[in-house]
């Protein structure tokens, strides 16, 4: 049976264990090599992510440099932002504890996008990182959200390290085997949205090119989504190529200019890198003015919280400020009286009848009758797409493509499911996994909570305030 070690944190002593220490639940992600696990330690009932391996898959499939790799880069980080893993390789399988908690990719999908404050901080910690590594000569090669896990405290900890490069030890890497592999599986290192350009020239690769990723990160931080998009990946390489992207409206301007510098197609004129100065002058810009580089890792993280700016269609900011905000107004001046869902079956046959002869988003909702529809822009951090927001018995929030008449998905129902207005224009739809960002340009968000919240009382009753607390 394969022996398990489990890294703590520090300087702690590693505890061998084994897969009998451990009750396996969920695949909770996949890589090319190996599969990670949602478990349970049996003696504390701590939660771990646990990265199984097949040894025989790996010999087939000729990956044993890569796990070779990972784990000789990793025994030698010591750093609070880099996770430290132990195992040992028996049997037919390899296991290795990563830790509990979630990606960051997880929270951006939660939150659409991290205010500035949050984004300086999670980008000056893996900036921390980076210079580490980059002090021994080891470049990561596929940094990414998924990539970069948040601790119990919430700092981040980088992972999955199989594509790293030992820049003084080329003879470990076998850079022609590799080169072997990718010609077959036409495939390259990395991940297409935060590959750099030299890259995917052949190119030489260097710490620059960790930087670029840095700068793709950045951006989707602030954003919501990385700055190189596509329908495939060939169409992604070619505007990675042409330096295509945009900023949206709302950006912040000193990130802007940050990511500016770290995108650059020539790697020895990204800021950070060797020939610019090294990492103290990336670690200089402005972006990162009142960070503390010394004591990063024993300062507390900001709270994680979303970045709803301004913007020119939306002149609102629009999270949390103190005092009569707009939401309490909206809430004063707007009429409460609803319409009534207790409808006759006879009626309801009525108007599902006339719904499938007249309404064009019928075929989209199943058969249910529609309750309330409109347009509204649907946000992912500063990004918005137009989309029609069909609610109904069931209940259901299906929302379509009006352009393409096509089904995007759904806003998932549950009794914890809460609406909020937050302007005449913005509302919320709470849910326990995401915050759905919504605006109404007819200035009709009370509107859709008071519909929505009607809904809810219908088929969950008044157990439960806005707020959240009891009916007394």
């Amino acid at each position: 049976m394969s022996q398990i070690q489990e890294g703590g944190d520090g300087n702690k002593k590693p505890v061998k264990k084994t897969p009998n220490d451990f009750m396996f639940g969920k695949v909770i992600g996949e890589g090319s090599y190996s599969t990670v696990y949602l478990a349970k330690e049996v003696e504390t009932g701590t939660e771990f992510a646990i990265k199984v391996l097949e040894k025989r898959h790996i010999m087939r499939e000729k990956k044993s440099q890569y796990v070779m790799r990972e784990k000789e880069v990793l025994m030698k980080m010591n750093h609070p932002f880099i996770i430290r893993l132990y195992f040992t390789f028996q049997d037919t399988d390899r296991l290795c504890i990563l830790l509990k908690n979630e990606e960051l990719l997880d929270y951006l999908h939660k939150l659409s996008s991290f205010d500035v404050p949050c984004s300086q901080w999670y980008a000056a910690e893996i900036v921390h990182a980076l210079e580490y590594m980059h002090s021994l000569n080891f470049i990561h090669r596929d940094l990414k959200p998924e990539n970069i896990l948040l601790n119990t405290d919430m700092h981040i900890l980088i992972t999955d390290f199989g594509s790293a490069k030992i820049l003084n030890k080329e003879e470990e890497i076998k850079p022609e085997e590799e080169h072997h592999t990718q010609r077959r599986k036409n495939s390259f290192v990395g991940t297409a949205q935060y590959v750099s350009p030299e890259v995917l020239t052949s190119k030489q690769v260097c710490s620059s090119s960790d930087l670029w990723a840095l700068g793709c990160i950045i951006y989707q931080l602030l954003s919501g989504l990385p700055p190189f998009r596509g329908g495939h990946e060939f169409q992604i390489f070619q505007k990675i190529q042409k330096l295509e992207y945009e900023f949206p409206d709302g950006f912040d301007p000193l990130a802007r200019d940050l990511v500016e510098k770290l995108l650059v197609i020539e790697p020895t004129q990204r800021l950070g890198c060797e020939e610019l100065g090294g990492m103290e002058q990336l670690k200089s810009h402005p972006f990162f003015e009142g960070i503390d580089w010394e004591h990063l890792s024993e300062q507390k993280p900001p709270e994680l919280l979303p970045y709803l700016p301004a913007t020119k269609d939306n002149p609102d900011e629009l999270w949390s400020r103190p005092g009569f905000d707009d939401k309490r107004i909206v809430e004063l001046i707007t009429n409460n009286v609803s319409d009534n869902l207790s409808i006759t079956e006879d009626e309801r046959n009525k108007r599902l009848e006339d719904q499938k002869k007249n309404n064009e988003y019928h075929k989209f909702v199943e058969n249910n009758l529609i309750l309330k529809q409109g347009l509204v822009d649907k946000r992912k951090g500063l990004f918005a797409r137009r989309r029609m927001l069909l609610l109904t018995e069931g209940p259901h929030l299906y929302y379509v493509d009006p352009a393409n008449k096509v089904l995007k998905g759904q806003i998932p129902w549950s009794e914890d499911l809460r609406p909020e207005a937050k302007n005449f224009k913005t509302f919320f739809i709470h849910t326990p996994n995401r915050t759905y960002y919504l605006e109404d340009k007819k200035l009709g968000s009370q509107d859709w909570v008071q519909k929505v919240d009607e809904v809810w009382k219908t088929y969950y009753g008044d157990k439960k305030t806005k707020d959240g607390s009891k009916n007394g």
